[in-house]
């Protein structure tokens, strides 16, 4: 069994397509194409089938995926508990975060871990709670910061408390308000994370009883500020998020306050490896240090 064979197909799997494998694993088309194959008769069926708009996993290749990630996480864990014995001087650690975690905490973590253990590799998976849940669930991701209350089998660290504020065009009526009342999302246009998404702001609004006025829905936070800037209405954002930008808009407390608690999610048991647990360390120092 050629375990890189089953790297590639992860890669080609994750990535959607067969060129950006090859870019990201430094190889040509041509020998991911021939991995693909070549593994495809191995198996004896077809694993992926290409089109126009990518490549897609056959019937066939959704069952295999599962004991292909497991495969390959065990095959990890075997290579971070060597390295650990060695002296955790090699593996990899496979992280998934929100944006605002990928944007403002994991650089400066990731710089310090790689100071102290230079040989260890990283693999990064953005997107929203959704996407990270969904990755830790799967196997996709060791490890991963999430948004608690969280119900996956996986070890919990609470990180810190982080406010939601409002966000409005500058030339908002409530610009001389010093807090923005939830209950006035009843009225103004709100522009609106998708409902798998949007567990920070929907919390807020169902504590507090309101029901907002959806004008827009998107996936991209950072598309939800700029719609605010141009005026077409207003949202609601974590303090982390907006940190450091210097978006023309105003970015007002909220009444009642909301919060969200922001935390780290490790694999169950014995699925994390050592480099994965010290990273986690590495995390929780920062965020005491510096948040």
């Amino acid at each position: 069994m050629s375990l890189s064979k089953y790297q590639t197909l992860m890669s080609v799997v994750e990535l959607g397509s067969l060129t950006r494998a090859a870019s990201v694993l430094g190889c040509t088309q041509s020998a991911i194409s021939h991995s693909i194959t070549s593994l495809e008769q191995e198996l004896g069926f077809a694993i992926i089938k290409r089109g126009r708009a990518g490549v897609k996993l056959t019937v066939e290749g959704e069952t295999l995926l599962p004991a292909v990630r497991n495969l390959l996480n065990s095959a990890e864990q075997l290579s971070q508990t060597a390295s650990a014995i060695r002296g955790l001087d090699s593996g990899t650690v496979r992280i998934g975060a929100f944006t605002s975690v990928a944007v403002h905490w994991l650089p400066p973590v990731l710089k310090l871990f790689q100071q102290d253990y230079p040989n260890v590799e990283f693999r990064l998976l953005n997107g929203d709670y959704h996407d990270v849940e969904q990755w830790l669930s799967d196997g996709s991701v060791d490890i991963g910061f999430i948004n608690l209350p969280c119900e996956l089998d996986c070890e919990y660290i609470t990180l810190m408390e982080d406010r939601l504020l409002a966000i409005l065009p500058t030339n908002s009526r409530f610009a001389s308000y010093p807090r923005f009342p939830l209950t006035e999302c009843e009225t103004e246009p709100f522009i609106s994370l998708l409902e798998s998404s949007d567990h920070d702001a929907r919390r807020a609004l169902e504590a507090a009883g309101v029901k907002p006025n959806v004008r827009f829905y998107t996936k991209d936070d950072y598309a939800i500020i700029a719609m605010v800037e141009q005026g077409l209405g207003i949202s609601i954002m974590p303090e982390l998020l907006l940190k450091g930008r210097q978006d023309k808009l105003l970015k007002l407390p909220l009444v009642p306050e909301a919060k969200r608690i922001i935390g780290l999610a490790i694999a169950a048991g014995d699925k994390a490896g050592p480099a994965t647990r010290r990273f986690a360390d590495y995390v929780v120092k920062y965020v005491k240090e510096n948040i």
